[in-house]
């Protein structure tokens, strides 16, 4: 009977092990944003640069309150393709369809998505 036991306890702290190590796939949005650490060798910022030292999370650039593939402050590299479809805001050296001094309106149009895919509000943008 002990080795039955021994055996059904060895075997629960086996799964209960595994289990712990897999988690369940999901991302705590309030710790997305924090929870991957810039890759600066990847990255478009210069050394000095202000937006340097922000975090760049899963999904959402909470400094500029836009999704992070689309982030053009975060990846210059965007820049093009926005500028090719003609939309790009010269005065604030950002896509039109994403700058918000000149349409406060989009911030709201980009806050429904975070709301689509995290049940909650985005951080306000910070930059």
């Amino acid at each position: 009977m002990s080795k039955i036991f021994t055996l059904s306890f060895a075997v629960a702290l086996s799964v209960t092990f595994v289990f712990s190590l897999s988690g369940c796939g999901k991302t705590d949005p309030d710790t997305a944003t924090a929870a991957v650490e810039p890759q600066h060798d990847e990255h478009d910022h210069e050394e000095g640069d202000e937006h340097a030292g922000h975090e760049h999370g899963e999904w959402w650039c909470a400094e500029h309150g836009v999704p992070e593939d689309e982030c053009t402050r975060c990846d210059s590299g965007l820049v093009a393709a926005y500028k090719d479809k003609d939309d790009w805001c010269e005065e604030h050296s950002l896509p039109d369809s994403q700058c918000f001094v000149c349409h406060p309106e989009l911030e709201e149009k980009f806050a429904a998505r975070f709301v689509a895919k995290y049940g909650k509000n985005p951080p306000k943008p910070t930059e």
